[in-house]
């Protein structure tokens, strides 16, 4: 083919082949810096998105597409034979499916980024988990489109080469399931967003932090430091407990107080309970009550709600609440109840006593 490339060309018409396609490559090459260094000044001046958009898209142009449109458009100035033209029109289109691919690859994510980057500042780990997410299913779609039209265009029969795959891809499914289980339940958690990055999450057993939600498993870090990986199928089949979601976070606290307290101050402590909290900036009181008689205290119960759901905040606001109580019991003089034991001695069953009305009462008490 080569001999008969020469024999039907002169060397001026290689020569002339060659600086055609010299120049088409120089001035192709030339024209996408102008236009690319254009579209970038207009860029920044104006706050639309289609100049962006293609501005991105066209730094996506390789330089092989251009080396290819020069070299097709060299060779128009040559005799070919019929064969060596024939591959020469087919890889001019190949180059161009896939210039095509890098171009809607690039614009895809452009896409994606300018719409997922919109929206409150804490939602951003769950738009940066469905952007990775998207990202790659879509990228995948792309480029099997692009495979495909490359493989017709040399001449494979790609009808009966999906349904070969078809075939093929039932058994691989079998065989995998398990991994395609995960793949699917990644888009699942990417649409639905039970969880983002970022959110405390408690799964049976299991809790920690959402840092990476993966094709195959999501990743933990737990509360004591370690790194917890869970498959995603199985993890969408648990029950998710996600404490970031928390509008408010919901507090319970009981506290006792000694026996020997009289009424009008066991009238009192729920109103010293609600200042304590009233207090508060981030806490919203709910109730306090007299619950009950326990073994060694009468019981109060107490309510409230933080505003936030952060637990450092929760930890915070209770702390504070209990030194607010510690300080007000103190100036009332109602003591807090603390675990007691009482022994009663009967006297007269033991030798060398004598049972008076004095000795009958408690001797001896010691602290549980």
């Amino acid at each position: 083919m080569l001999r008969q490339l020469i024999a039907n060309n002169t060397v001026t018409d290689l020569a002339y082949a060659v600086l055609a396609a010299a120049a088409f490559i120089l001035l192709l090459h030339t024209a996408r810096r102008l236009v690319l260094h254009r579209l970038e000044r207009v860029a920044e001046k104006t706050e639309t998105v289609i100049d962006d958009f293609l501005v991105e898209v066209l730094s996506a142009t390789r330089v092989l597409l251009v080396g290819a449109i020069g070299l097709y458009l060299g060779s128009h100035f040559l005799t070919l034979p019929a064969a060596l033209e024939k591959w020469v029109g087919r890889i001019f289109v190949i180059v161009m499916v896939l210039q095509l691919g890098f171009w809607a690859s690039r614009g895809l994510i452009f896409w994606l980024r300018n719409h997922f980057s919109q929206g409150e500042e804490e939602d951003q780990g769950a738009r940066a988990m469905t952007l990775s997410l998207l990202s790659f299913f879509g990228r995948v779609v792309i480029w099997v489109l692009v495979l495909l039209s490359m493989l017709d265009n040399l001449g494979i029969n790609v009808t009966t080469l999906v349904a070969s795959l078809g075939i093929g891809g039932i058994a691989i499914a079998l065989a995998a399931q398990n991994i395609l289980g995960d793949l699917f339940a990644s888009l699942t958690i990417a649409i639905d967003k039970p969880f983002v990055i970022g959110d405390f999450i408690i799964l049976g057993a299991e809790m920690g932090t959402v840092e990476h939600v993966g094709l195959k498993t999501t990743r933990l870090r737990s509360l004591s430091g370690e790194q917890i990986i869970m498959s995603n199928n199985d993890l969408l089949q648990s029950r998710i407990h996600n404490y970031k979601r928390m509008a408010e976070r919901r507090a319970l606290f009981a506290i006792g107080v000694t026996y020997d307290t009289p009424a009008e101050k066991l009238e009192l402590i729920p109103k010293l309970i609600e200042q304590a909290v009233t207090a508060q900036a981030d806490a919203r009181f709910d109730r306090a009550h007299f619950r009950g008689f326990g073994a060694f205290s009468l019981d109060f119960e107490t309510v409230y709600y933080v505003r936030k759901p952060d637990y450092n905040l929760f930890m915070d606001v209770q702390q504070a609440i209990n030194l607010q109580l510690v300080r007000s019991f103190a100036e009332h003089a109602i003591e807090f109840a603390f675990p007691t034991q009482t022994l009663h001695l009967n006297h007269s069953a033991i030798p060398g006593l004598i049972a008076t009305a004095e000795t009958r009462k408690p001797v001896i008490e010691s602290v549980g």
